[in-house]
């Protein structure tokens, strides 16, 4: 039972038959400031029946409400203002978890859905603070999503996808090791991806060939698509440990490639709407 619900049966045996507990409960608010109390009744619709000013028909309520659940009752204007017992609530309320364990505070279904986007590192780079907070703060709001009742997808949308892909390739087919890269797949990719980089300086034109060999793996060049496949399988390996250490779950790794060959339709769809540049 709700403690609105026995703020209301106890005002009730004040009130009388003027109106009915459901009525009382309805009317019942939470005060704005922890000041004024947990719970709060405005006494308005009682005015007419009891042909008094609701500040009147406050005070007099106050004066003759007593409960245990209660540690102090006062008049606020028009208002009645509780203040529950923190011995009871507390006491309550762990007797309540104590018994229903895991289930605690768990709703029921509502045939609702909420799909969350977090954590989403970039692939054969390392897991990042910031994709930690993501992590941690995405995986805290789906669990208070469930425990709600809704049906939660939860996304990691990976970087997976780009340019860089073509550079580490090259960089790879260069200068890589499979058996280093295996070994300890994401430092391995990282220095590969830097070394391209400082390559590059050296000689611009490998900026080119990166490219090129994105525009493969764009066009579904064999070759390419399995280095990519192997360099984002051997990350989601090591990303998955501190996913574990976590205790997080995702029902979807879907990245960025994953929409490649859905663009053509979205870009068919925004050119037939009048959108303005402007």
């Amino acid at each position: 039972m709700s403690y609105e619900r026995k703020y209301a049966e106890a005002l009730s045996r004040v009130i009388g038959e003027e109106l009915t507990i459901d009525q009382i409960e309805a009317l019942i608010e939470k005060p704005k400031h922890e000041a004024h109390g947990d719970l709060a009744f405005p006494c308005f619709q009682l005015a007419k029946a009891y042909r008094k000013a609701p500040v009147m028909i406050a005070t007099d309520i106050a004066n003759e409400l007593n409960d245990e659940l209660f540690t102090k009752v006062e008049a606020a204007g028009p208002y009645v203002n509780v203040f529950l017992s923190r011995d009871i609530v507390s006491k309550e309320i762990i007797n309540t978890v104590l018994e229903e364990k895991s289930e605690y505070a768990t709703h029921e279904a509502r045939n609702e859905t909420i799909v969350t986007d977090f954590s989403s590192p970039n692939i054969a780079k390392p897991f990042s603070m910031g994709h930690l907070r993501s992590t941690v703060i995405g995986n805290a709001i789906n669990q208070i999503a469930r425990k709600n009742g809704y049906d939660v997808v939860g996304v990691n949308h990976l970087g997976d996808w780009g340019t860089q892909f073509g550079k580490l390739m090259v960089a790879y087919k260069k200068w890589g090791d499979e058996e280093a890269v295996r070994a300890n797949p994401i430092a391995e990719l990282l220095k590969l991806y830097v070394h391209f980089h400082e390559e590059a300086k050296i000689q611009p034109e490998l900026e080119d060939e990166g490219r090129a060999w994105f525009k493969k793996l764009e066009d579904g060049d064999t070759e390419a698509t399995e280095l990519w496949q192997w360099f984002r399988d051997e990350s989601l390996k090591e990303f998955q440990k501190v996913y574990d250490l976590l205790g997080v779950k995702f029902e979807s790794f879907n990245g960025e490639a994953f929409y490649n060959d859905k663009m053509g339709r979205v870009v068919e769809m925004l050119e037939k709407k009048p959108l303005s540049g402007k």
